[in-house]
């Protein structure tokens, strides 16, 4: 009975103060900086990216986004990825203006083998790109974004996240949550830690690589998120993730959800992969770095682990019950605090997010009340990909053809 009383005590500890050290930082994104000098003052060249795999229905809405940018079009090349398609997502982007690669590969079918492709092949041409940025097909992009995007290459970054925002937030309850957990992590993740000096991560499109980094590194992804491990993987060498809050881009989430829960399978397996491949990378990073961002890196890919903790935390204290040292209200006050924090917390934290980002509430109140079902089931898909991960690619349909103006 000592031993358990000793581990609730331990894992209580670790608990808390990840959770603290979490909230913290958070808090750090209500704090307003001021905007970094400029390095440079000039007008770099671009490279739009964009995979794409049978997107004939939303293409053409971002190709016409990308040539709506308020930007100099003799800066601005847009490249289509046509992976493995058997529409004809190939014709529909050239007609559109899009220069196409048609790649096939049937053995090699995720979005992080199409860039490795042809990212690397573009390294070995050694074209004069200053830097390249990576949409998803059915993305939608403002038109100031690369105007945005040079103005960070001018202050010194080299890799950069724009602020990722939803077309879709009230279809249903699943594209709601989607929206709250992408609002949130855009303010309380990235923004958070950019203020702090630590790194945000790139997240999946709209993001912008120095070509400089891609040629020293090369496009090396071998998990299922490609963008997640291409950011540790420049968190282990000390390179920061920029943010760039203005350079916003629209992309169109699942409104069913058994489509959400394969799409959060394949993440969850990508996250395990990364804690697989690069756990070791960042606690030699930290040793080497001695820095708070390569520890925050490390305590990223921390966070399935601290579910493993806070269930065994949970086994602990009904084995303490069951043994007579906690009576039935102890027990149930415990679980009470768990189910608080899980059910109840992140729909205060989604209101608070909504004011301070300003976005409309009364529309996303149904998605608000169900917000703790679309995060608990994250629970028993983390657990079920610990036992079966989710290896294949499944795509997932886009249909939503809106168009920039209708955004604004």
């Amino acid at each position: 009975m000592e031993y358990l009383y000793i581990l609730q005590d331990a894992l209580v500890w670790v608990i808390t103060i990840y959770w603290l050290y979490q909230i913290i930082i958070s808090a750090t994104s209500l704090i307003k900086l001021k905007d970094k000098p400029l390095l440079v003052n000039k007008e770099h060249k671009f490279m739009a990216v964009i995979p794409a795999h049978n997107e004939s229905a939303v293409i053409e809405s971002l190709i016409e986004s990308l040539k709506q940018q308020n930007y100099p079009k003799e800066l601005l090349d847009i490249y289509v990825i046509a992976d493995n398609c058997t529409d004809n997502t190939a014709e529909v982007a050239r007609k559109a203006g899009a220069k196409v690669c048609e790649r096939f590969d049937e053995s090699k079918k995720t979005k992080g083998y199409a860039l490795q492709w042809f990212l690397n092949a573009k390294v070995e041409e050694n074209l004069d790109y200053d830097a390249f940025c990576v949409f998803d097909a059915d993305n939608i992009v403002t038109p100031e974004f690369f105007n945005n995007m040079n103005k960070k290459l001018c202050q010194g970054e080299e890799i950069v996240q724009g602020y990722r925002d939803i077309k879709n937030p009230t279809d249903t309850w699943v594209s709601a949550g989607y929206a709250i957990f992408y609002w949130t992590m855009n303010r309380f993740y990235h923004l958070a830690r950019y203020n702090l000096g630590l790194s945000p991560l790139i997240n999946g499109t709209g993001f912008m690589v120095k070509m400089s980094v891609l040629k020293e590194m090369g496009w090396n992804t071998r998990t299922l998120t490609e963008d997640i491990e291409f950011s540790l993987q420049n968190i282990i060498k000390g390179r920061k993730v920029g943010w760039a809050l203005e350079a916003k881009v629209y992309d169109e989430q699942p409104i069913k959800f058994i489509q959400s829960w394969k799409q959060r399978e394949r993440w969850t397996t990508g996250h395990i992969q990364c804690v697989k491949h690069y756990t070791k990378g960042l606690v030699t990073g930290i040793a080497k770095n001695k820095t708070l961002m390569s520890f925050d890196g490390f305590l990223y890919i921390f966070g399935i682990p601290m579910m493993m903790i806070t269930l065994v935390l949970a086994a602990v204290n009904f084995a303490i019950y069951l043994m007579g040292g906690m009576d039935a209200y102890g027990l149930y006050m415990n679980y009470a605090r768990y189910l608080m924090a899980t059910f109840i917390f992140p729909i205060i934290v989604g209101v608070i997010i909504m004011a301070l980002d300003k976005k409309p509430i009364r529309p996303m109140l149904k998605g608000l009340v169900l917000y703790p079902l679309f995060l608990g089931s994250w629970l028993f898909i983390n657990i079920k990909c610990l036992i079966k991960p989710r290896m294949a690619w499944e795509k997932i349909s886009h249909v939503r053809d809106i168009k920039i103006n209708e955004i604004a």
